[in-house]
């Protein structure tokens, strides 16, 4: 990824060495690309490597890990990034920068990449299952202008293919749970399940249509466990308007650190997702799930969602896919009517969605991980 045979070379003779990495991150409206990026870092940590992780709006790592990780240092991201910040005020950057989703680093500490051995840069990318994905995956992208003329971008997108990067999973992940104990966990956090209730979270934005939700979750005993936010706000507004069925208890929980909500999504018989951290941990969980995509102006949601339903239901042998592809449309707005949800439900739980979740996670844990890849790709030289 050097400029030069010489700055390439120098990158390949110790492909063993723990490395220095800058991980770059902006937080827009939501939690999820804080959330990413310190699964990446902590990943990374757990790896043996050295991270500084610079954030424009760090709060939300109070509750999502307030212990920190050894090997991550947080750093803030200077107010003033523009080309106006000396580049002499900045660290020396280390041997690989990353920014994510393309939130480009600022002005100056891309300044300071320009020398003889310039790190490995590589852009990490929103996950999709789109088909350019697979294409655009470990692309360069020359650097033309501004400070970081002459430099080189690599792609990395996540995916769920062998063709792609991979999804943050860590090396431990199956022993853990092997481990859990969710009876356990639940008490421990104050849930009071009953008997014969099945357990559904919810994490959503606040579009989404919970009434109807809750309707068709109305024909067995549920609890419903709402995370802070959206979820809790409109079960609220569900109880004050009358639509809470009678069979739907709600526990209201607090803010869960990221472990603390992979053993939520553990604990549950279905789950109720949104964005991408979460999306992917559901699949870790193994259990069926129901994704609440974020909503674009431009109407794109709409094919990202379809391109990842029809690679996640292509396996599914039976006559409920149909079912469940109109429900998850409908739980996103995306031209299927709200009866459509409640009448899809039942698909979306039975016992095949529940073998076919197990059989996605097989096949998810069977591709190399997102870290493993990424390792891999910046050992090599990229």
């Amino acid at each position: 990824m050097g400029r030069t045979l010489g700055a390439r070379a120098a990158k390949i003779i110790r492909p063993m060495q723990a490395l220095l990495w800058d991980v770059f991150c902006r937080v827009i409206d939501n939690h999820g690309d804080l959330g990413v990026c310190w699964r990446l870092a902590a990943d990374l940590a757990a790896r043996g490597q050295s991270l500084r992780l610079w954030v424009d709006d760090a709060r939300a790592l109070a509750w999502m890990a307030p212990q920190g990780c050894d090997g991550v240092t947080l750093m803030p991201w200077p107010q003033d990034d523009d080309a106006s910040l000396a580049a002499t005020s900045w660290p020396e950057p280390g041997d690989v920068v990353v920014e994510a989703f393309g939130c480009d680093p600022p002005a100056g500490f891309v300044a300071r990449m320009q020398r003889p051995a310039p790190p490995a840069w590589i852009n990490l990318e929103y996950l999709s299952a789109e088909g350019y994905v697979e294409r655009s995956h470990r692309l360069p992208s020359p650097v033309m202008s501004g400070p970081g003329r002459g430099l080189v971008k690599r792609f990395f997108y996540p995916g769920f293919t062998p063709r792609t990067g991979g999804l943050l999973r860590e090396a431990d992940l199956p022993a853990q749970q092997a481990a859990f104990d969710a009876a356990g966990w639940l008490a421990a956090q104050g849930v009071d399940h009953r008997a014969g209730e099945r357990i559904v979270t919810l994490f959503c934005y606040p579009h989404a249509p919970v009434a109807e939700l809750l309707r068709g979750l109305s024909e067995r005993p549920t609890l419903l466990l709402a995370t802070p936010g959206p979820a809790t706000a409109a079960v609220d507004a569900a109880a004050r308007s009358g639509a809470l069925p009678a069979s739907v208890r709600v526990h209201r929980l607090p803010w869960l650190t990221q472990p603390g909500y992979d053993r939520l999504l553990w604990s549950a018989d279905f789950n109720i997702v949104r964005g991408e951290d979460s999306f992917v941990r559901a699949m870790w969980a193994g259990k069926p799930f129901l994704w609440h995509i974020y909503r674009q102006d431009d109407g794109a949601h709409a094919v990202k969602l379809d391109a990842f339903l029809q690679l996640f239901l292509q396996e599914r042998p039976d006559d409920g896919a149909q079912q469940v592809r109109r429900a998850w449309r409908a739980f996103n707005d995306t031209g299927e009517p709200p009866q459509a949800l409640a009448d899809g439900l039942g698909e979306l739980l039975d016992a095949a969605a529940q073998a076919h979740a197990g059989r996605w996670r097989a096949a998810l844990m069977a591709q190399a991980d997102l870290v493993s890849q990424l390792l891999a790709f910046v050992r090599a030289g990229c």
